[in-house]
């Protein structure tokens, strides 16, 4: 198993990517670190925070795909119907964009730190962009 340590505004999470069940996702996010970005809080999909990555669309399987990832649960949408993101859920979520409903590849889960996404979520809520930072543990 891969674990990779994420810090997102003041907090650290401790994640496992899902190399089973979604191993080509998983091998384009390791090529990608050690990955650094803003996270912003979600705009239709519910209790979520996501990484905006444009209109370039990713010529990407779907892999272990979901509507409904639960909290620590990090969704990689490669884009088509809306933009490419990739979208962590704190809480409730029915992941969608302006056409509706969409489904992602989920890839990466919080095993470390679960108590603390609710906060996250909050202070991306309320005080905007935090700065999200992933690499090898």
């Amino acid at each position: 198993m891969t674990f990779l340590n994420v810090k997102a505004g003041p907090f650290s999470f401790l994640a496992r990517l899902e190399e089973t069940l979604a191993p080509k996702t998983c091998a384009y996010f390791l090529a990608l670190l050690p990955y650094t970005q803003k996270i912003i809080h979600v705009r239709w999909s519910g209790e979520a925070c996501w990484i905006p990555l444009g209109d370039n669309a990713l010529s990407f399987p779907v892999e272990n795909a979901t509507s409904y990832p639960a909290p620590g649960q990090f969704i990689f949408y490669p884009g088509g119907f809306s933009e490419t993101e990739i979208l962590l859920a704190y809480g409730g979520v029915r992941f969608a964009s302006k056409l509706g409903q969409l489904a992602g590849n989920h890839f990466l889960t919080v095993v470390e730190g679960l108590d603390q996404l609710n906060k996250l979520g909050r202070l991306t809520l309320w005080e905007g962009a935090q700065d999200i930072t992933v690499e090898r543990t």
